[in-house]
């Protein structure tokens, strides 16, 4: 399975989590690693899996490093039809209103275009004692899971 893990930081916290995903991953799999903002939304295939990382900055915007990727995605409106993906946002619970809100745009937008999002929607919340990783690589598991079901059937 080719999986791709895309990630959207400001920080830096959705890079690691994305390198430790990937890391995984390659154990069973290939996968492979990028930024958004070094990521032609054109170049999204229905032969390949997606695993977006993003976090949220500001008042519930996308980091930096989404914003070229997002506005690529905007200005070519690929048609993402067969195109699967999950999703593990990052945010601050302290910030209700917001809480995980860059991933959500990027979710919502994903499937405006056709593309499907397979298994449980992940999340991490800076205001708690969890590691972002540990609960992403808990996460992995059951959205493969379910990716290779949907490919099954």
């Amino acid at each position: 399975m080719n999986i791709t893990v895309l990630y959207g930081t400001e920080s830096g916290n959705s890079e690691l989590i994305a390198e430790d995903l990937a890391a995984k991953l390659n154990e069973d799999h290939t996968a492979e690693v990028f930024d958004l903002a070094d990521f032609d939304p054109n170049n999204m295939t229905a032969d390949k899996f997606y695993i977006l990382v993003c976090s949220t900055h500001g008042e519930g915007e996308l980091p930096n490093t989404a914003l070229p990727f997002w506005d690529a995605l905007n200005a070519a409106a690929p048609n993402l039809d067969g195109v699967r993906y999950a999703v593990f946002g990052l945010g601050d619970t302290f910030y209700e209103e917001t809480y995980s809100h860059g991933s959500e745009i990027l979710d919502k937008r994903f499937t405006e275009l056709g593309a499907k999002r397979v298994g449980e929607y992940g999340r991490h919340d800076a205001s708690s004692w969890d590691l972002g990783t540990d609960l992403a690589l808990e996460w992995l598991p059951g959205v493969v899971e379910a990716f290779e079901a949907e490919t099954v059937s």
